[in-house]
């Protein structure tokens, strides 16, 4: 428990709290469900540019990450179409992944097939099921997806000024808008709290909430004087109780009730709110192809890590169908900004290449 090993080393609640979040981030668990340290570990563990347990903000925003690849990748060859969705993975007569066919009909052919969706997406709706272990299927059938996030982004028309640390005259960002930030964050009760409402199937009364202003570092983001703000929240459940749905009262009514929460933290946050987008699990299932709005492909829980990633003797990123590979945040070692699982897919795959 993340709850025994933080009460070991510190006293202050607030500070548990606020390390505790990196072991709950997007994952539906509470500081007190077993396993969640690992969760802490999996968010810490690495180094950016020599520092280690360090992050760091991407210039351009997130999108711009998947434009370097994406050129790197171009410049060694790489042939790359967007909007073109895959229908299928095709099959040769010897069960041979052979390439995939689009949506519009379109076949191409290749030796190998990497696919960077979710398990349940490769698997369960890409693959022919004829052609997989009854077993494997009712294992990527069983992976718990369960999300507790809805992702909010916000346009203001000024600086957030916290009680805490006001803003200067001249409203330039101070270094606390440069970090993240967390709300509703002094103690460990509370985030088990807010847990324990969103597994009744409700939204928490008074959810986590981790503030980030990525305008405050990269000014491009926004017009001058303005700001982005991007705010990822829980819990919040996939599905509510009594199946209720996630309509637009459900999703205004929570998202006020996080502005609410902000404004005690930073008056006069709500009236320089100039729009907002929701995303609640089921959004983000339905926009971003992510199983039950899961940001990890499937929870980071240990019986779902490592050699059971996806499932086990599949960690290796090979699949059941020769020549189809796994090298999503659904494979080893899990979700994250880093990269490695496509990487490691990447040299597995070239492996079985030479060896055609």
């Amino acid at each position: 428990l993340l709850g025994q090993i933080l009460d070991q080393w510190f006293e202050s609640e607030p500070l548990k709290a606020t390390l505790a979040t990196d072991a709950v981030i997007g994952a539906m668990a509470s500081p007190h469900t077993p396993g969640s340290g690992y969760v802490l570990l999996h968010h810490v563990m690495g180094e950016l540019e020599g520092r280690r347990g360090a992050w760091g903000y991407v210039a351009g925003g997130m999108g711009a990450l998947s434009q370097a690849i994406a050129c790197a990748a171009a410049a060694q060859g790489a042939h790359i179409f967007t909007e073109k969705a895959v229908c299928h993975v095709l099959l040769g007569k010897d069960g041979r992944a052979q390439g995939v066919v689009l949506k519009d009909g379109t076949e191409v052919r290749s030796k190998l097939v990497l696919s960077n969706a979710s398990p349940q997406i490769t698997f369960l709706e890409l693959t022919p099921q004829e052609v997989l272990p009854k077993n494997f299927v009712q294992r990527i059938q069983q992976i718990d997806t369960r999300s507790p996030v809805t992702k909010i982004n916000v346009a203001v028309d000024r600086l957030p000024s916290f009680l805490a640390a006001p803003n200067t005259r001249d409203g330039r960002p101070l270094p606390h808008h440069q970090c993240s930030i967390h709300l509703n964050c002094e103690d460990t009760h509370l985030l088990h709290q807010a847990f324990t409402e969103a597994t009744n199937g409700h939204p928490s009364s008074r959810p986590m909430i981790e503030l980030c202003i990525p305008s405050a570092l990269d000014p491009g983001l926004a017009p001058q004087g303005c700001h982005v703000v991007s705010l990822f929240t829980q819990y919040t459940p996939s599905v509510l109780a009594g199946g209720q749905p996630w309509d637009e009262q459900a999703r205004n009514a929570y998202a006020d009730r996080v502005f609410d929460c902000i404004e005690a933290y930073a008056p006069g946050f709500k009236a320089s709110v100039i729009g907002r987008d929701i995303l609640t699990p089921p959004d983000l299932e339905r926009i971003f192809g992510l199983p039950g709005g899961n940001v990890f492909h499937g929870g980071m829980s240990l019986d779902q890590l490592y050699f059971a990633r996806p499932a086990p003797s599949y960690s290796g990123y090979r699949s059941p169908v020769p020549g189809l590979y796994l090298c999503g945040s659904g494979a080893h070692p899990g979700g994250g900004v880093m990269g490695a699982a496509g990487r490691n897919a990447a040299q597995v795959a070239l492996e079985d290449f030479r060896s055609l």
